[in-house]
């Protein structure tokens, strides 16, 4: 049973309240600029890298499966998945960067929090209210997928202010864990991209699995599908191994999450949000292997210098875009000096304007308010 929509509204007759909100954030502009948004790789550097929008819908498709194996709300889990990037800058992690430091000065810039303003406020496409009006639960899910952001769980950054601000008017309890749907889905988020990240670093040439024989869990799967197929091609070795991967990482989370709703006696929702602790979890051996996991992408992949340059090159990009637009707001598109008529803080203004664009689009913008755009290969 949810616990309602800030503004509210008759229940549909033909979908759950957690289903309303996937089909919400599936049909937002948000959720289709995604298809241009960068995962690792830049979109135009090859057809088969993942972008945001299919790691997405690998996360949601891991999250549901979880959560179907563990007897959760299918529904809500999936709402969160998809929903858990929307706010995502272009460029991935670079542009962030590029953004938070643009905002420093003007209440910082967090993707997560962009979630939030653009579930709640950003996106204006119905009669009767901004944003897409989401359950509470989605929303509680979305802003706390990582953990409580106030009390003696919260790790020590200050709250991101679209938060912040948002649960000032819905308080979101800041400083409980969210439900178990949520926390499903923050763990699907890291298996996916554990996975399909090693997959695009070996089709790019950047890695490959020999390099990875130093990784408990990926030598593991490795050397069963070794056992099994001595012969095997490249590209069927590879697949088998990384869908072992995958499968070994969420069949651990379904054990482990069992035993923890047992170990600290969870019988409610109210339980998981007042425990001490997070009761989705990693067990302790497979934790410490997928943070080796995690350092290997960040050595040998996020910090290769190939994706290290591009990434530099598109963070100044984004960078050229927020000072040229503080400079001349009327460089800004039609609609959005508009939206400055309504909203005099010109910095969260082009912070949300930027934010919005696709990779693409931000390399033409720059492009057309620029001499020299780098081509980002």
């Amino acid at each position: 049973m949810s616990r309602g929509r800030l503004y509210v509204e008759e229940p549909s007759e033909t979908r759950s309240e957690y289903q309303r909100d996937r089909d919400r954030i599936v049909h937002s502009t948000a959720f289709r600029r995604l298809k241009h948004k960068t995962q690792v790789f830049v979109y135009h550097e090859g057809d088969h890298y993942r972008t945001r929008l299919t790691h997405t819908l690998e996360v949601a498709q891991i999250a549901r499966s979880m959560s179907r194996k563990l007897g959760l709300n299918e529904d809500l889990a999936e709402a969160l998945a998809l929903a858990h990037d929307l706010g995502h800058p272009p460029f991935g992690h670079a542009g962030e960067r590029a953004l938070a430091h643009a905002m420093a000065d003007y209440g910082g810039f967090d993707h997560n929090a962009q979630t939030v303003r653009i579930i709640t406020s950003l996106e204006r496409r119905y009669a009767e209210f901004d944003g897409l009006n989401l359950t509470w639960e989605t929303l509680e899910g979305i802003a706390k997928h990582n953990g409580p952001l106030t009390g003696p769980h919260a790790d020590k950054r200050e709250i991101p202010e679209g938060i912040s601000n948002y649960s000032k008017k819905n308080d979101l309890e800041l400083a409980s864990y969210a439900s178990l749907e949520a926390q499903i889905a923050s763990l699907a988020d890291d298996i996916a991209y554990d996975s399909h990240d090693l997959d695009d670093g070996i089709r790019a040439g950047l890695i490959n699995l020999r390099d990875m024989s130093g990784v408990p869990l990926v030598s593991d799967c490795l050397s069963i599908v070794d056992g099994l197929w001595p012969e095997l091609a490249a590209p069927r070795r590879l697949h088998e191994t990384l869908r072992r991967l995958t499968s070994k990482l969420a069949d651990d989370v379904i054990t482990k999450t069992i035993e923890n709703i047992a170990a600290f006696n969870i019988s409610s929702v109210a339980d998981v949000r007042s425990a001490d602790t997070p009761i989705v979890a990693f067990s302790g051996n497979v934790a410490a292997g997928e943070r080796e996991i995690k350092k290997f992408l960040k050595d040998n992949l996020y910090n290769h210098t190939k994706v290290r340059t591009v990434m530099e090159e598109a963070g100044h990009v984004v960078a050229d875009l927020f000072a040229k637009y503080m400079d001349d707001p009327a460089a800004l598109p039609d609609e959005w000096t508009l939206e400055l008529a309504a909203d005099d803080n010109l910095p969260r203004v082009i912070c949300n304007f930027v934010a919005g664009m696709t990779d693409r689009y931000a390399l033409l913008e720059h492009a057309r308010l620029f001499d020299h755009t780098p081509e980002l290969r």
